[in-house]
């Protein structure tokens, strides 16, 4: 059966791009007669509000984007993500490292390379220096290239030892890093299907990545294009996405319809009705690979 999910962070309400991505998830699990996912990501503390998160329902319940089983919180499964961990380390996959971030970017520039791409040289690979402190837990990767076909996308490669490096799984502050959270609950909810922004799609060998270290499911993918603002960045707070109008919830539906290029909807005020009309649509047109990464949103939804 398809298993899809949508799992967003509660360090703020819902804006476009979100709207987009839970939208797109919600039609591609609906269209199969699968089942629709909700997880909060709140791993962050010191970033993640319950106030959000219980907002965040509220807006999809307004949108009528409605979930199957109880919703997940990563805050209540860190025994899950402790024992994928020391799996790793176990088997020799994973090693304590007591690199800083700004050592890593000196590093970067000795070899030559932009102090920005952050791309860990391995330092730590084996063992810690004397003397260092261990900061973080990191993967161990290798130069083989993982491949993949995304649904929108197409065929995608990447090496990970050379565009990434050994990456955190554990972060210096103690919390477990997203991709192996990720990877852990996917499996453990048994998701087939993830739908998601291209914003990700860099993320996607990493996981895939972790899949095979940790003897997973590898998934199947469909990045879909990311919304940006008139000066082409990506719609976040921090570039000022406007959180969804609650009082609205069927005109923003019809955007997202649009920026998903599903063809003009009707003209109706009733969530559901649009919908109904956007999973008959979703199901005709499938998702055949066009590779769109970015599109404009509507210039209403952010500042």
């Amino acid at each position: 059966m398809y298993i899809g999910r949508f799992a967003p962070s509660p360090s703020g309400l819902l804006h476009f791009g979100s709207l987009v991505a839970a939208l797109g998830s919600w039609l591609d699990a609906r269209a199969a007669g699968g089942k629709w996912l909700l997880r909060i990501e709140d791993l962050d503390s010191p970033r993640s509000r319950p106030e959000f998160s219980a907002a965040i329902l509220r807006q999809l319940e307004a949108l009528g984007l409605e979930w199957d089983g109880p919703v997940v919180y990563q805050s209540a499964r860190l025994d899950r993500y402790r024992a994928a961990l020391e799996a790793l380390q176990r088997l020799g996959h994973a090693y304590w490292c007591a690199c800083s971030r700004k050592e890593i970017a000196d590093s970067a520039t000795l070899a030559g390379a932009p102090a920005a791409s952050l791309v860990y040289p391995g330092t730590c690979r084996n063992g810690v220096r004397p003397g260092a402190t261990p900061r973080a837990i990191r993967v161990r990767t290798h130069d083989h290239p993982i491949r993949f076909t995304d649904r929108m996308q197409g065929e995608l490669s990447q090496i990970v030892e050379r565009e990434v490096g050994d990456f955190v799984v554990l972060r210096a502050d103690g919390i477990f890093a997203y991709q192996l959270a990720v990877v852990v609950d996917d499996a453990e909810q048994g998701v087939t299907d993830v739908v998601r922004g291209a914003d990700l799609l860099e993320s996607t060998a990493r996981q895939i990545l972790l899949q095979r270290l940790l003897d997973f499911p590898t998934l199947r993918y469909l990045h879909l294009p990311v919304a940006v603002n008139a000066s082409g960045e990506k719609l976040s707070k921090q570039t000022g996405a406007k959180p969804l109008q609650d009082a609205a919830p069927a005109a923003s539906l019809r955007a997202a319809l649009e920026f998903l290029r599903l063809g003009g909807p009707p003209e109706t005020n009733r969530p559901r009705e649009l919908l109904a009309w956007a999973r008959d649509r979703w199901s005709q047109s499938g998702a055949a690979p066009t590779p769109i990464f970015a599109a404009a949103a509507p210039s209403g939804y952010y500042s």
